[in-house]
């Protein structure tokens, strides 16, 4: 419509143009007065007039003093004669030149045919732009069929390539892919021996670890076109759509083999289907039914290979898993620190890196970022370089990078009152006490009280080494760090604030997985994870869990208990060392910030109390060992 709308305009547009172009064109520059025939023989009789030229029925009179005039005469009669008989001298009238000029038909031909043609051809033109709209929306019509995949690696489709030498980590994937682009690149060596192109290849992996890169790199080492397209763009309202999309989309691949089909997002068709919920001609179940059928259709032999991402495996359909569709299932995991150093050179090039950058310490400070996260800090640290005119990027941007990524942009405008940065700052040191003195929790990195995104402050502690299995005695440890901040203001100011809010979210939310998934309460190795994944029966509407009310009542019970063991464990540990919360709270007030060596030089311990607390804390960056002292 806005379309049509816009032709109907431009059509306006030209007919006032060429209207303004033949008013231009045809307007006299001075217009010559007219006489009457009364007034023209006067004018004869007084020797005013020259010349008079005769053209059919029109007179173009020349005045003595070069005026022009018009006059007309009477018609199927001759001018001598009409003028005698309106009374003109004879005698003057013969002084008079008189020429007759042939009249000329063209003038009025083409006038006439201008007339009849140019309005003709105005409305042509504007029903060609109404018809050439139709046909394109006829075409659009046609095309809503048609995939909407993105062709890459192909000719006239330039792009920048990418190899396995771009993808920092993920060892293991890059091997098992290294199979795909064998089979891409040498099928006859495996049909030969009896063995099946793969049909698909499943990438799953949290969010940012990489999978869309990597299936580009696949395409860059093999060398064939890779067609790209998301989950999302063959759901429509229509129905038939999708499966018509995906239909096209492998034809197109199948004339451009041996070829790549990536889906990005698979969950979006790709979900287990229900018990007819949607009806039997749900629109998402028939996209899947067609994806189903192409992946193993009667061609086994098409060298077209299925990549597809997705970071909810857990609800995909047991059809796309089974052995014939997607044969492989690559896992991607957040990069270790010897990854995340590659991927941070990786992102640093290009970069004007200062000398005394070190991407070790960066990596260090950096456990549970993805491939993406790690992009975005070096982003950010090339941005705040450059917001302080700099023409190179050092270790302090990098580090302040890493905290804007994972809180938030500094809000310096937020200014707390004396009362309200008093409480933050005893918040922060009663999670950073506990944390101190605690066994089994990650050391302290720094303390804030500077407003950071929501956060009035922050503790942030980074684990020393990588660790994928963690204790009982550990997670009730973390429940004690979280609870640090609520029982510090509770010791100190004998009341609590909202502050410690989100803590609380957060330890209530450890404390349930314990007895929920992990299996370390008193209720046993028993699992009562609610149904909250479940597809089509979730627990808001079937009003079902896979446990019975008395079960719930001693959850939260345990849950509870774990709460209360962890307050008591928090408020001990402070209770003892309120002048030392005290020391440490001051010094946070006047500094703002205190980075993990301070923080350390300030909680020495007596060696007698060693071993109380935490064993001997240690400073990776300067190898000092800090021995553990009662205060």
């Amino acid at each position: 419509m806005a379309q049509l709308l816009k032709n109907f305009i431009f059509v306006v547009l030209i007919f006032l143009v060429i209207s303004a172009i033949f008013a231009s064109l045809w307007q006299p520059k001075s217009a010559p007065s007219e006489l009457s025939l009364s007034q023209l023989v006067s004018r004869i009789n007084q020797d005013k007039v020259k010349k008079i030229l005769i053209q059919g029925n029109d007179l173009q009179v020349i005045l003595s003093d070069d005026q022009k005039a018009s006059s007309r005469k009477e018609p199927e009669a001759a001018l001598s004669q009409t003028l005698v008989n309106y009374g003109v001298d004879k005698e003057k009238l013969q002084l008079v030149e008189i020429e007759v000029k042939k009249e000329s038909g063209t003038i009025l031909v083409v006038g006439q045919i201008l007339s009849f043609v140019l309005p003709l051809l105005l409305f042509v033109v504007f029903f060609w732009f109404m018809f050439r709209q139709a046909k394109v929306g006829a075409t659009q019509a046609f095309d809503f069929t048609k995939a909407k995949a993105r062709l890459f690696g192909a000719e006239g489709h330039p792009q920048e390539k990418i190899t396995f030498k771009d993808v920092a980590g993920l060892k293991e994937a890059k091997e098992e892919l290294k199979e795909v682009v064998d089979f891409l690149k040498n099928p006859k060596k495996f049909l030969n021996m009896g063995a099946k192109i793969p049909r698909g290849v499943l990438l799953l992996g949290p969010a940012g670890v990489g999978k869309t890169l990597l299936a580009r790199a696949i395409a860059g080492e093999s060398n064939v076109p890779f067609f790209h397209s998301s989950g999302s763009s063959f759901v429509e309202l229509f129905v038939g759509v999708g499966s018509a999309r995906i239909r096209d989309l492998f034809a197109l691949a199948k004339k451009h083999v041996p070829s790549i089909i990536f889906l990005d997002e698979l969950d979006a068709i790709g979900k287990s289907r229900g018990a007819g919920l949607g009806g039997s001609h749900d629109e998402r179940e028939q996209t899947l039914n067609q994806l189903l059928v192409e992946m193993d259709g009667f061609e086994r032999e098409t060298n077209v290979i299925v990549v597809a991402a997705t970071n909810r495996a857990d609800v995909l359909d047991s059809a796309l898993l089974r052995p014939g569709r997607f044969d492989r299932r690559i896992i991607l995991d957040l990069p270790d620190i010897n990854d995340r150093e590659e991927i941070l050179k990786i992102h640093a090039r290009g970069k004007p890196l200062s000398a005394n950058l070190d991407l070790r310490e960066v990596a260090e400070r950096t456990p549970g970022f993805s491939g993406a996260d790690l992009a975005n800090v070096a982003n950010e640290a090339a941005i705040l370089a450059a917001r302080k005119n700099k023409t190179q990027i050092s270790q302090d941007d990098f580090l302040e990078s890493i905290e804007k990524v994972l809180l938030g942009p500094e809000r310096k405008s937020h200014i707390l009152s004396k009362k309200e940065k008093e409480i933050t700052a005893f918040h922060e040191v009663g999670h950073a006490l506990v944390a101190a003195f605690s066994p089994g929790v990650e050391p302290v990195r720094k303390i804030s009280i500077i407003a950071r995104g929501m956060a009035a402050g922050y503790t942030l502690k980074m684990p020393s080494e990588e660790r994928k299995i963690r204790s009982k005695s550990e997670f009730l440890a973390e429940i004690a760090v979280s609870l640090g901040g609520y029982c510090a203001e509770k010791i100190k100011f004998g009341e609590i604030t909202t502050g410690a809010s989100n803590d609380l979210e957060k330890a209530s939310t450890l404390a349930r997985k314990l007895v929920k998934e992990y299996g370390m309460s008193s209720l046993g190795p028993i699992n009562f994870r609610d149904n909250e994944n479940d597809l089509f029966w979730p627990q808001e509407i079937s009003g079902q869990r896979p446990y019975s009310e008395e079960t719930a009542v001693l959850i939260d019970k345990e849950v509870e208990k774990f709460i209360n063991q962890a307050r008591q464990s928090a408020e001990k540990t402070l209770g003892r060392r309120q002048k030392l919360m005290e020391k440490v709270a001051r010094v946070l007030i006047e500094k703002e910030i205190i980075e993990r060596r301070e923080f350390e030089e300030l909680i020495r311990l007596r060696p007698e109390e060693e071993g109380k607390g935490r064993p001997k804390l240690r400073s990776k960056s300067t190898n000092l060992k800090i021995k553990v002292k009662q205060v």
